[in-house]
């Protein structure tokens, strides 16, 4: 019994360790000794930008004020907004911009899945470009992502989102978690592909795109990922850029539970995700599947430790103790050096929570899993 406890512990936590640091490293020694170079030039297609959105009124005028500031031939855009059964404003500020060449399509709520493949099916420039309502755009951005549509290899580019400072350390926590993500999709897209998009703002060959079956989570992994068993990279480039907002740990708590659903949804619509049919095979196993199950390997962890040895047992329970309670304290404590400590610790139990709660796309209507983010205002982030 001691011998099995103290093995599980030694694999459990070494497959914590080698998800969170260990094949970051490795990725980064691959990036740099494998990179397949992206040819990028300056490349002006034509370009569909399609916004999906339902009651975002409190975001609409400044997003489109952004897309026409835009440093891109004008001649060469369309600009849709598609409103997704509003009932405030959003369709009565989309139409105040009609005189600049913005075009308003209402459709029925449905979905976000279902507004994106109305807003498509109206389009036949080159590229579409789907973005996300609440994110300011840099001006050079549009052109930027359209140069890496200059390799043909190329199916799908994101920008970069960039989150502002949060007032909190929460809010600087979750910013820190994006920033630790985005390195890992840079390096993924220099040896060839990332595993889908940033939804909130990226370009697509009009020629690839598929209907997105109404129930899908996440659209921006299941769009790119057909180009990718097409044969296409799906690739990101760091000098586009997005502006965003800080979320608070609850806001994350519901995206990452949403987010982490859907990646279950994906494994059902691509199983051969999980075959040499993915050339990437071997990060997404480390990288997306190992995220899935993760918070079971520390839930092992706890398990196990009640059967280790001697004084191990209490060690082990005494660390994990110190652990969550870090997790437990972090919403009492105030702003200061304290929190610089229980904030890191609560954000990583709390999205390990999250990846657990995410089993629940198995027994409850996707549609139950979209949930509005909450952004520093207190209002809420339309879809």
């Amino acid at each position: 019994m001691e011998t099995a406890s103290i093995a599980a512990v030694v694999v459990f936590c070494g497959f914590i360790l080698y998800v969170l640091f260990l094949y970051p490293l490795i990725l980064g020694v691959l990036a740099k000794r494998h990179a397949r170079p992206i040819h990028r030039a300056a490349f002006h297609p034509s370009v569909s930008m399609i916004v999906a959105v339902r009651d975002g009124e409190r975001f609409l005028r400044e997003k489109l004020e952004s897309i026409l500031a835009l440093d891109y031939p004008r001649h060469l855009m369309e600009i849709i907004v598609v409103s997704d059964g509003s009932t405030d404003r959003t369709d009565e500020i989309a139409a105040s911009f009609s005189g600049e060449g913005v075009r308003l399509m209402r459709v029925p709520a449905g979905g976000k899945s279902a507004a994106l493949n109305a807003g498509i099916a109206a389009t036949s420039n080159e590229i579409l470009v789907l973005t996300d309502v609440r994110q300011k755009l840099a001006a050079d951005s549009l052109a930027l992502l359209m140069r890496n549509f200059a390799d043909p290899e190329v199916g799908a580019a994101s920008a970069e989102l960039v989150i502002q400072k949060g007032a909190t350390e929460a809010e600087v926590q979750t910013g820190l978690y994006w920033k630790y993500e985005f390195a890992i999709r840079v390096k993924l897209s220099a040896i060839d592909s990332i595993f889908g998009a940033t939804g909130a703002y990226y370009g697509l060959r009009r020629e690839l795109a598929v209907p997105i079956p109404r129930e899908v989570l996440l659209d921006d992994m299941y769009l790119p990922l057909a180009a990718f068993f097409r044969g296409y990279r799906l690739v990101v480039d760091p000098c586009a850029r997005m502006f965003d907002h800080p979320t608070g740990l609850k806001s994350e708590f519901r995206r990452k539970v949403r987010t982490l659903a859907g990646n279950y949804q994906i494994i059902r619509w691509y199983p051969g995700i999980l075959t040499h049919r993915n050339r990437m095979l071997f990060h997404f196993v480390s990288y997306k599947l190992a995220r899935l199950v993760l918070p079971f390997a520390m839930l092992g962890v706890l398990v196990a430790t009640f059967g280790l040895p001697g004084k191990w047992v209490d060690i082990m329970t005494a660390a994990q103790l110190f652990f969550y309670g870090l997790a437990l304290a972090d919403p009492v404590v105030p702003e200061g050096r304290m929190k610089k400590l229980t904030s890191p610790v609560a954000t990583f139990v709390t999205l390990m929570a999250a990846a657990m709660c995410a089993l629940s796309v198995f027994v409850v209507p996707s549609a139950k899993l979209w949930n509005p983010t909450r952004v520093p205002s207190g209002q809420t982030e339309p879809e």
